[in-house]
């Protein structure tokens, strides 16, 4: 007897909810793209609990005739293609009539929708079976809630994350939607609260800085490019305005968001040398071509689309967006660091408490810093944290040059060798200082000190690598990479202090992000304290930081909590433990000193010294290699000072042969 068997329907809609319902954000998803497709100028958007107690999604489309309301709960019921010609010229939202089938096989669904000049209908549908069907008066559009999501297959609740967590793929899978159809008015509520809302008259900055805030919304630039088959458009940042992740490009394909690798490289490759390592930019990019050019029929949710002459796309949007940066100028505005800069130095004169309700960026006082003028320290930091093209030979006789050269040897490099807060010793005081240090050796770095050879320094190379020699030959040291190591483990331990001492803001900075990032953050605010970055809810979408962890580098303290909030927000599963070790490696390297910066003998001896003292002195936190060993032997054998024999067989050679 024959064991196959056809699945029933229920059971069938079940298995193809698994690929499309993923979770209270593929609902919206769905919905708000039917009503897209149903030529809809309002679209708005409820949820209750993060949609997992009801999802509600009301719009002023053309709706749906009351016959037809039981089809579309059919599945591969469908209006949008009739012929196989169709699939491959697909022009709307959705098409495959697996959305509502979906839905209504694990959730309670009720929908009442009407035409225009005709009656409409209210219709209940649960877990697949209908429920009722019945008249109402509606006006024309379609109102449908889902409730008690997942409520016959409860093993997939186990594979949800936190309410803040699917709250915030609401939020995003909204901004996406609004970002790729300016046009029509999108809102979002949740528990009564409206946490977005775009104006829908097709302004697609505005929609932007609704999203990711007005400061965001003005470096913006637009991006135009147009060749036989593709019409690229939309709008990039400026290279200085970067983020941690590449969360922040949205693409679109005829106004559909997707996700393609390829074309998000290219936005990047676009940028050239402009971006910095691990950095991206904000960008919303749409894509107009034949439909008969992608294929949107690859993924059941079409979130992933295959494009014909993909080539020459990803080359259009790198031009596009290489010539759109070209046309600006790039030279940062440093109007507001101006301004952060003086009130700094007024602030540091007069110590002055300024009103919580000053607007001028947040300024710390620390005690690290010497007494150099901060202004031109600080301004020398901005041109060369950015990209700038400079005309004219440097003058290191100017003040600011010597203010920012004074500052970096005493924080960068002094500084790490413990908690120094006097003005940088002499000669004799600092090697005094240092060997002092050196004998303060903990019982593991005794240990390392085993392994790893007393170095005698002989000078520096170009600014960047320390030759040292020792009884077994020749030595080179990358300066960066040990004072990173050195750094890590003596951060490693202040951020695992429980004392966590703070520096107290002047004023306090606020952190402002999208409602999504900002309901990531208030997730995980909890495992921010523990590391020191005690922030607090400011608003909607904004977070106060009046104070900061000692180790913080002065200047930097924003892009600091910034970065740790990235971890955060590009989904790092971390630990506390985790959390501060990648910490501690940040910290480590923003506090070392770089290349092409030249050491004093006693500098230079006492980072070997440091370094002979480390637990682990062969890597630098990132693994890179802190020092390259050149044997004896490997020299002899570089200057032919040692060589194979030239006589190996004696008849190879003639007796008279001198050699």
């Amino acid at each position: 007897m024959g064991i196959i068997h056809q699945l029933k329907p229920v059971l069938a809609d079940q298995i193809a909810a698994g690929e499309v319902i993923e979770r209270p954000a593929s609902i919206v998803k769905e919905l708000v793209e039917n009503s897209l497709d149903a030529q809809s100028t309002r679209i708005d958007v409820i949820a209750v609990n993060a949609g997992l107690k009801s999802i509600r999604v009301i719009d002023n489309g053309v709706g749906i005739a009351a016959d037809d309301v039981p089809r579309a709960f059919l599945r591969h019921a469908t209006s949008k293609i009739a012929s196989r010609q169709d699939l491959f010229a697909v022009s709307t939202m959705g098409f495959r009539g697996e959305a509502l089938p979906s839905i209504a096989s694990v959730a309670d669904v009720r929908m009442v929708t009407a035409v225009e000049h005709h009656p409409g209908v209210e219709y209940r549908i649960r877990g697949g079976e209908e429920m009722s069907s019945k008249a109402a008066g509606a006006r024309r559009g379609t109102d449908i809630t889902v409730t008690d999501l997942f409520y016959n297959t409860p093993a997939r609740l186990k594979y949800l994350k936190t309410p803040h967590t699917e709250l915030s793929r609401i939020v995003d899978i909204v901004n996406r939607l609004a970002l790729a159809h300016p046009e029509v008015a999108i809102s979002f509520t949740h528990d009564g609260r409206e946490l977005f809302r775009s104006a829908g008259n097709g302004n697609l900055p505005q929609v932007i800085s609704a999203i990711y805030g007005i400061k965001v919304g003005r470096e913006m630039i637009a991006v135009h490019g147009e060749d036989n088959d593709f019409r690229v458009s939309g709008y990039t940042s400026l290279p200085e305005l970067t983020r941690a992740s590449r969360q922040y490009i949205t693409l679109t394909i005829n106004h559909r968001y997707v996700r393609n690798f390829a074309l998000t490289k290219a936005v990047t490759a676009g940028y050239r040398s402009k971006l910095m390592v691990g950095r991206y930019p904000v960008a919303v990019i749409n894509v107009d071509l034949d439909p008969r050019l992608v294929d949107v029929n690859v993924h059941p949710a079409k979130r992933e689309v295959r494009l014909s002459k993909e080539d020459q796309l990803t080359d259009l949007i790198a031009q596009a967006i290489n010539q759109a940066i070209s046309e600006v100028n790039l030279i940062p505005d440093v109007g507001d660091r101006a301004a952060k800069l003086s009130d700094h130095h007024d602030n540091k004169v007069s110590e002055q408490q300024p009103p919580f309700n000053n607007p001028q960026p947040a300024v710390t006082l620390s005690q690290e810093q010497p007494d150099t003028n901060p202004a031109a320290a600080d301004a020398a930091d901005i041109f060369v944290d950015h990209p700038v093209v400079v005309h004219q030979k440097t003058d290191l006789n100017d003040p600011a040059v010597k203010a920012f050269d004074q500052r970096y040897d005493h924080e960068q490099l002094n500084g790490v060798f413990g908690d120094q807060t006097d003005q940088p010793s002499t000669t004799a005081q600092h090697a005094k200082k240092a060997e002092q240090q050196s004998l303060n050796i903990s019982d593991q770095g005794d240990q390392a000190a085993g392994r790893f050879p007393h170095l005698e320094y002989i000078g520096q190379l170009q600014g960047t690598f320390l030759l040292a020699q020792a009884s077994d030959g020749l030595y080179i040291v990358d300066q960066h990479a040990a004072q990173e190591r050195i750094n890590f483990e003596r951060f490693r331990k202040e951020i695992a202090d429980v004392s966590r001492d703070q520096q107290t803001f002047l004023t306090p900075l606020v952190l402002t992000y999208p409602t999504a990032d900002a309901l990531k953050i208030i997730d995980r605010l909890d495992l921010l304290h523990q590391v020191g970055l005690e922030l607090e809810q400011f608003g909607q979408n904004s977070f106060m930081l009046a104070s900061h962890p000692t180790w913080f580098v002065a200047g930097q303290e924003e892009d600091t909590a910034r970065e740790m909030i990235s971890w955060i927000l590009r989904g790092d599963k971390l630990n506390l433990e985790q959390f501060r070790l990648k910490t501690a490696t940040m910290m480590s390297c923003k506090r070392a000193i770089k290349a092409n910066h030249h050491l004093d003998d006693q500098q230079a001896r006492a980072l070997l010294a440091h370094l002979r003292q480390c637990e682990n002195p062969f890597n630098c936190p990132h693994g890179r290699p802190v020092t390259i060993h050149f044997t004896d032997t490997d020299l002899e054998k570089m200057f032919k000072r040692i060589q194979d024999s030239h006589v190996p067989y004696a008849d190879e050679f003639d007796e008279h042969d001198d050699y």
